[in-house]
């Protein structure tokens, strides 16, 4: 059986695509055959322009010089449609920058960051540590934060208070180490009622005694 080599033929085109053959009889045992070369992968709707190849021939010239006439024009075909396709794809590439660039530019610019609460807390107990250091304890004392502030450090405001407080305990806000006695007041005299040595009124009474007596 003869064979054709048809399709080894077609497999040496370098094209994309599909090649779609259309194959009718014309007049005076004619042929007329048709070949498009079609890109799905061709986004591009202007290959719809690229016409088909025709040829209308008897098949004996057709057989004689079909793919040396239609590799030429299908190989230049399909670089085309891959042309306009890379075209495309560079085309949306250009837009999603372009409207990366503007959605940048639309950004409002952000306000510099605020100082938290967590912050305030650690500049706050940075201090304690610099007046500790000095050997300032009252003063750090005072500058512990309060624990209803920062009830999630409550425990370490604690011991930090009462670390410090050891410190300068017993002399807490400015009081005596030791308590002074208490000191009698001194009385003064009342001249409604004026003092007499005791020795003196026992004296008074037993002259008048002896005076009665007498």
């Amino acid at each position: 059986m003869a064979t054709t080599n048809f399709f080894r033929q077609v497999a040496r085109l370098n094209i994309t695509g599909s090649l779609l053959l259309n194959i009718a009889k014309g007049e005076d045992d004619k042929l007329i055959v048709s070949v498009l070369l079609q890109n799905q992968g061709c986004g591009d709707k202007a290959k719809s322009l690229i016409p088909p190849l025709t040829f209308t021939e008897i098949p004996q010239k057709i057989d004689e010089a079909f793919f040396q006439d239609i590799k030429s024009p299908m190989e230049l075909t399909s670089a085309v449609m891959v042309d306009m396709e890379n075209y495309l794809k560079q085309v949306e590439a250009a837009k999603s920058q372009s409207a990366l660039e503007k959605s940048k530019a639309s950004k409002p610019v952000t306000a510099p960051k605020t100082e938290t609460k967590q912050d305030k807390y650690n500049a706050a107990m940075q201090k304690v540590d610099e007046l500790e250091k000095k050997g300032e304890f009252k003063e750090a004392w005072m500058k512990v934060p309060m624990a209803e502030e920062y009830p999630e450090h409550a425990e370490e405001i604690q011991n930090r208070r009462t670390s410090l407080s050891a410190k300068f305990a017993p002399d807490l806000f400015n009081a005596p180490a030791t308590p002074k006695p208490l000191e009698e007041p001194k009385k003064e005299n009342d001249p409604l009622y004026p003092a007499y040595a005791t020795g003196e009124i026992e004296q008074e009474w037993e002259e008048e005694d002896q005076d009665q007596n007498n």
